[in-house]
């Protein structure tokens, strides 16, 4: 068993401390100056009282001065100050011990339970899976969820992501991905918090503990209050658990990311600090390669794939905003969910145009799955288009072709619906993880207008279509 990594500092310590002192301390921003020789970038450093405040290191100065970013608040700390190089990189708890629980960047429990120590610790910095170790061949991720599997599938190792703003169901639909990952796929869910609201970080931690989803799933987090260090390197520290979990204990892990726009964010930060000319509507001139050797860590090989579901944050709604650009540029799929659609109670909310796969191609999914999203798509598409005429004159005032399109769409609407176990206790209403076949067979019978005569409610919030086999009988007896 590998020792612990704190004993292992202090042993290296013991042996040779390697002695610095604090040069000039600007914000986050340190320099130090190491008359005996220079820390690696991304050496671990330790100062303050107790050496409780961390500094990693991020640049070489000179022959005898480093530049590093610090990782707690920098209240107190003086120039002349001692500065312990701890010889090696920030490192984080790796194994199945870390299942059920909430850390921060040092692996640190912040869920109230006992610390974690001993056990395998690795270091939060590592390359990308080489091109000759990846599973090329594209996969499907099936989810459960309809509206999901049917017309945005996802990319089993690729990346998605989850556009949509406050109270549309964002927390909910990512609680039921966990879900139905641990039951469908036997996995393991993380969630990593970049710049979470610590408000927002408790309630999906306790929505994931009535909901029984915890067990399976770690939480990471860097809190909305903390320096921007932490919150541009908690990402590849929840990186670094999940590709544990997939290379050693050979399981699909789905990694959950809200908001990757912070770790933009706190990138633009550190790089300002630093003195770095911003680039492009003031982001760092690096935001490419930074969020690459984030991103380019998700993948999957022959011994399981890391999925990964990330918000994104869109700055004023501007798709052109380089941030935004940089994200999309490594999504295979985006899931945009519509106010509009929570309105109406149509959960979940996404909103079925807008979303996109570039997994939905006859070669990936298959003809028949092909051709009915096209069908799903182009009659909701014609009926969005109606919408207005029916407003003004009333669905009486179309053709029979156009009012039998309104009725498909209306339904399909209705049928792409879904109960979810994570709110089986506010709805009453039992979850329930429908499968593709099911999904598409019940599109493709809607659009045949075999349920033309079925009320649309016996349509709403369902499984599959099998359970509104009756509903015309009962609907020609009410």
């Amino acid at each position: 068993m590998e020792s612990d990594i704190k004993s292992s500092s202090q042993s290296n310590h013991s042996q040779e401390q390697n002695l610095g002192s604090i040069l000039s301390v600007r914000s986050s921003i340190i320099d130090i100056h190491f008359p005996k020789r220079l820390p690696y970038i991304n050496s671990q450093l330790q100062t303050g009282k107790g050496g409780n405040l961390s500094i990693a290191v991020v640049s070489h100065l000179g022959a005898q001065v480093v530049r590093g970013v610090a990782l707690a608040p920098t209240a107190g700390l003086t120039r002349g100050e001692i500065v312990i190089d701890t010889q090696q990189p920030l490192q984080v708890p790796v194994g199945d011990r870390l299942l059920g629980r909430m850390l921060n960047l040092f692996g640190e429990a912040i869920d109230e339970k006992e610390a974690i120590a001993g056990g395998e610790w690795r270091s939060i910095h590592a390359t990308p899976i080489a091109m000759s170790e990846r599973v090329t061949k594209a996969e499907i991720l099936k989810t459960g969820i309809k509206a999901i599997d049917l017309l945005t599938p996802l990319e089993r190792g690729g990346k998605t992501g989850l556009l949509g703003g406050a109270g549309v169901g964002k927390t909910v639909l990512i609680t039921e991905m966990i879900h139905n990952m641990v039951k469908q796929h036997q996995g393991v869910s993380l969630f990593c918090g970049i710049g979470e609201r610590c408000r927002e970080g408790l309630d999906l931690y306790q929505e994931m503990a009535a909901t029984g989803v915890l067990p399976n799933a770690v939480l990471v987090f860097g809190q909305m209050n903390e320096p921007p260090g932490v919150r541009f390197w908690v990402g590849h520290a929840a990186l670094t658990m999940a590709e544990y979990f997939r290379d050693r204990s050979q399981k699909d892990v789905l990694l959950l990311i809200d908001n990757i726009f912070r770790f933009i964010q706190a990138g633009s930060e550190v790089s300002g600090l630093m003195g770095i000319i911003p680039s492009r509507v003031g982001y760092e001139p690096t935001l490419a390669t930074e969020l690459a050797q984030l991103e380019e860590r998700i993948c999957n090989t022959s011994a399981g794939a890391i999925t990964s579901i990330q918000a994104v944050y869109v700055p004023a709604d501007d798709f052109t905003d380089p941030s935004a650009v940089a994200v999309f540029s490594h999504l295979s799929a985006a899931i945009v969910l519509s106010r509009k659609r929570a309105s109406e109670g149509l959960y979940p909310a996404v909103d079925l145009m807008e979303s996109n796969s570039k997994m939905l191609m006859p070669h990936i999914v298959g003809d028949r799955h092909y051709q009915i999203a096209q069908a799903v798509r182009k009659t909701i598409s014609t009926y969005e288009e109606l919408k207005d005429i029916i407003a003004m004159l009333g669905l009486e005032e179309l053709s029979p072709g156009d009012r039998q399109v309104v009725s498909q769409a209306r339904r399909l609407e209705r049928f792409l619906t879904q109960p979810f176990f994570s709110t089986a206790q506010f709805t009453g209403l039992t979850g329930k993880l429908v499968e593709l076949d099911d999904a598409l067979e019940g599109c493709e019978r809607i659009l045949n207008d075999e349920f033309a005569d079925t009320p649309e409610r016996s349509l709403y919030m369902i499984g599959s279509i099998d359970e509104v086999v009756k509903a015309p009988k009962e609907g020609k007896k009410s």
